[in-house]
């Protein structure tokens, strides 16, 4: 648990870890838990922490103490059938039902769409590693979250990290961004269920690491690599602009 501020706590959400932190997080950050709360909380708040990737869920009589929740990425597949996976699926569905807040970032926005009802898989094109630039679509006029954000532009630049995709939304759904590489950028369903594919939380360092550890196990190769770390240095992600998005999101404003 982590209180963020010195305010009295009013509001309360839960980090589903989908993944374990790596040597490099944990030495700079002291876990993907730190970057997470850095990036969305806000003074007043508590946080708390649930490693689901490796069975630590919340309690189900618990869930409606929490405002929002948020899904961080995960090197394992949203489509697999680990039983934390679908542990995972279930408490999506039920968190669905209660109209609770739910962030999906990578893994999360692939893993909320498949126990939502959409089609998730291996992408065809390959790996999207660095900065590519999304573009909202131009109906957004019936999220909330969205349309009091006058200054966020419509393409904005994110850190990617994903060989997976979303193929097809769930039937209640609205695709609200798209790029050249990933055609469901992101997708919301009413005002409580938010899909981002990108990495609004990462750091650049952050995504250093783990572009030298996927080549490092051969997962990519040199070029790629090389080329995914260019695109970071003569560029930068909107980052503020991700945080507004998600804060506006996650916060009902």
């Amino acid at each position: 648990m982590k209180v963020v501020g010195e305010d009295m706590v009013n509001k309360r959400y839960a980090l589903l870890l989908a993944c374990r932190d790596s040597e490099y997080v944990k030495k700079i950050y002291d876990g993907y838990f730190n970057v997470f709360v850095d990036t969305f909380g806000e003074e007043g708040e508590t946080w708390d922490l649930f490693r689901v990737v490796e069975g630590k869920f919340p309690d189900m009589d618990e869930l409606s103490m929490y405002v929002g929740f948020i899904i961080s990425g995960s090197p394992f597949d949203a489509f697999g059938n680990e039983s934390w996976i679908l542990d995972l699926c279930s408490l999506l569905k039920k968190l669905d039902f209660m109209k609770k807040k739910v962030l999906g970032i990578c893994f999360g926005h692939q893993v909320l769409c498949r126990a939502l009802g959409g089609e998730v898989g291996r992408a065809s094109s390959g790996w999207d590693i660095g900065l590519r630039k999304v573009t909202m679509v131009h109906d957004l006029a019936p999220l909330s979250f969205l349309r009091n954000l006058e200054d966020v532009p419509p393409c904005l630049s994110i850190m990617e990290c994903h060989q997976d995709e979303v193929y097809n939304v769930p039937l209640d759904a609205k695709v609200i961004a798209l790029s050249d590489k990933t055609h469901i950028e992101m997708f919301a369903i009413g005002e409580h269920i938010l899909g981002i594919q990108g990495h609004p939380e990462y750091t650049e360092d952050i995504l250093h690491d783990i572009i030298n550890r996927l080549l490092n196990n051969n997962s990519i190769e040199k070029e790629f690599a090389e080329d995914a770390k260019l695109r970071l240095e003569i560029s930068e992600p909107d980052r503020k602009s991700w945080e507004k998005i998600c804060k506006s999101f996650l916060k009902g404003r």
